[in-house]
């Protein structure tokens, strides 16, 4: 506890939050869990894409991580281009002074060190690069906590990552392909440690009620154009992606299966509805879910689970129900391996429905197998994470850590 002539520690948090993208939000969430557990005298801000819905939300004050309003659109108007330009500029000066009020900043989880999805370095590996370049400038500890990571192509953009790493005081991952690849990027991995997903420290929720028998699908879609160094043939993939869903979904419905189908960012909604569209049945309804607590619920009542957002994985693998991926980038099959599901992962670049319905099938068949594995290494995940919390006071919070401590000692003497 922080007595009145102590100044509380001042924690800011950083990121892509509030943005609409469920899986950054359900990082934050549960980084925010941590803090008010085991720091509650921490004062909290953040600096992110969506302020609003961060306060609103996590009652926390917050602001805007860029100057310039239109960061993430085009710029094609010299006057857009112009405010761009500047923007980069202004946020130098802003970074800095925020980051030079706290005493930590935690950029919880998210890929914030891969481009498994296209990328621009001037958008976000820029900011990110700002925030550790000060924190190193003013002695403010940044810590990359529980992040993904990977081999990036692009050279300004590895440069801006690879750099950001190198300043932050602590760095965790959540699998090893992400330590392997900034290791082979060149940042000195030999102190960073892996652990889970932070999404699998959150509650997990139970169904309302027992589902029907068969119960039904759960098909986590996303708008998949994919990656960084795709974009030459981005349509085409997309077209693909959507197409070999489509069928998919087309014949669980012809086998009488009942489909809810789920997003993970706000950008999804135009997947939900182009397969709504060609796959007209009462069958298939979409879910509005605004948080991971929601996609839980959802998942919870299902009996299978065919998923492509990393954190609709995630979410899936957590509240146990049998999972198959549709993949779009070694993450998710490092996590379907690190959860005991290794062979259930099918290519979304190249959705193959027949083929996808084989391995739906096969996964069904396992069902009950798969329910216990999951159990096990959902306990496992839970300790693991203990450790990392662990971890994150002992290099953030070394005062604090101290005095707890000393105050445990003090409890126990005689």
């Amino acid at each position: 506890m922080t007595s009145a002539d102590e100044t509380p520690v001042r924690v800011g948090v950083f990121g892509l939050l509030g943005s609409g993208n469920l899986g950054n939000d359900g990082s934050l969430e549960a980084v925010l869990g941590y803090l008010r557990a085991a720091h509650p005298e921490a004062a909290v801000d953040a600096l992110c894409g969506g302020p609003e819905a961060v306060t609103t939300r996590f009652g926390i004050p917050a602001t805007r991580l860029h100057w310039y309003r239109g960061e993430y659109r085009t710029a094609s108007r010299a006057g857009a281009i112009g405010g761009k330009g500047l923007g980069k500029l202004v946020d130098v000066f802003r970074t800095a002074a925020w980051v030079r009020r706290h005493d930590v900043v935690i950029v919880p989880g998210m890929g914030v060190l891969e481009a498994t999805l296209p990328l621009r370095p001037w958008g976000f590996p820029y900011s990110l690069f700002l925030l550790c370049a000060t924190g190193r400038l003013f002695g403010t500890r940044v810590a990359l906590v529980g992040v993904g990571a990977a081999a990036i192509g692009n050279r300004p953009t590895r440069t801006l990552v690879r750099w950001s790493a190198r300043l932050a005081t602590y760095r965790s991952y959540r699998d090893a392909l992400s330590r392997d690849a900034m290791r082979a990027m060149g940042v000195d991995t030999a102190r960073d440690e892996v652990y889970p997903d932070l999404a699998f420290a959150l509650p997990t929720p139970q169904a309302s009620a027992p589902p029907p028998v068969p119960g039904p699908v759960c098909v986590g879609v996303m708008d998949f154009h994919g990656g960084d160094d795709d974009r030459a043939r981005a349509e085409e993939i997309h077209r693909r992606y959507l197409d070999g869903t489509t069928r998919f979904v087309r014949a669980l419905v012809e086998d009488g299966r009942a489909v809810r189908l789920l997003t993970g960012d706000e950008c999804d909604a135009a997947v939900v509805a182009a397969i709504l569209d060609a796959v007209d049945s009462p069958l298939v309804t979409a879910a509005e879910a605004a948080s991971l607590a929601d996609l839980m619920k959802e998942i919870a009542a299902a009996d299978t689970v065919v998923a492509t957002r990393y954190h609709n994985l995630v979410c899936a693998l957590k509240v146990g129900t049998p999972t198959l991926a549709l993949s779009y980038a070694a993450k998710s099959d490092a996590l379907m391996a690190q959860m005991g599901l290794g062979a259930y992962c099918h290519p979304a670049r190249e959705v193959d429905a027949d083929r996808l319905l084989e391995q739906f099938r096969a996964v069904e068949k396992q069902s009950a197998e798969l329910r216990r594995t999951l159990t096990e290494r959902n306990l496992a995940a839970a300790r693991r994470l203990q450790h990392q919390f662990t971890a994150l006071t002992a290099a953030l919070f070394p005062a604090t850590d101290h005095a707890h401590a000393h105050d445990h000692a003090l409890r126990e003497a005689p």
